[in-house]
């Protein structure tokens, strides 16, 4: 089979690059309004960039109508965001934080997700997440225009919530207790319980 991307339209795209760039990792990202209204959103092109400086990326693609997600709307009036992680025992709030709601309206509030102050940014943190990355927005990349287009948000991890329910004896992740899980494509979603290690080559 050969799909020539330039001849399908981007939903088509998108359901073939979604069922095979997987499993990705969740950012379950929270911001705010210049008026104080939160918002809380999961995106799945989610990776780290680089440790030197601490950086991260996420990337919201705009909704069926052209028009960008409210996470965009918010980091365009003020700079800053939490990614929270997501484990199994929140993937079910996550999923429901999904739905499109009225701008302004928050997710937290509407499916009664527990939030918590976070330490250097405005935007709270979820309460429960284990592991929660504050950061300030470094830059926001546009790519495309319309339905489906992206705007590619990095930001500068600036400091992390862990907890220490999630760390192992050597004070470092434990995989297990994290348990995060990954998104697949249309309705599948994976989950870090079945691993194996590989030595890099030296």
């Amino acid at each position: 089979m050969l799909l020539d991307f330039t001849k399908l339209p981007p939903r088509v795209v998108y359901g073939w690059m979604t069922s095979v760039i997987a499993p990705r990792p969740i950012a379950w990202v929270s911001t705010i309004s210049a008026d104080g209204r939160t918002n809380l959103a999961p995106f799945s092109f989610f990776q780290g960039v680089t440790s030197n400086p601490p950086t991260l990326m996420f990337v919201p693609v705009n909704n069926r109508d052209g028009q960008p997600k409210d996470t965009v709307r918010n980091l365009r009036q003020v700079p800053e965001f939490v990614v929270n992680v997501v484990p199994y025992a929140l993937a079910e709030p996550m999923n429901a934080s999904a739905a499109t709601l009225p701008y302004g309206e928050s997710e937290f509030e509407k499916f009664n997700i527990a939030t918590t102050p976070s330490t250097k940014v405005r935007p709270p943190r979820v309460a429960a997440a284990p592991v929660a990355f504050e950061c300030a927005l470094h830059q926001i990349v546009d790519i495309g225009e319309g339905p489906l287009a992206a705007h590619v948000v990095f930001g500068r991890i600036h400091l992390v919530h862990v907890s220490d329910a999630v760390l192992g004896p050597d004070g470092r992740i434990d995989p297990a207790k994290l348990d995060l899980i990954g998104r697949m494509s249309g309705d599948w979603y994976c989950r870090t319980t079945e691993r194996f290690t590989l030595k890099r080559p030296a």
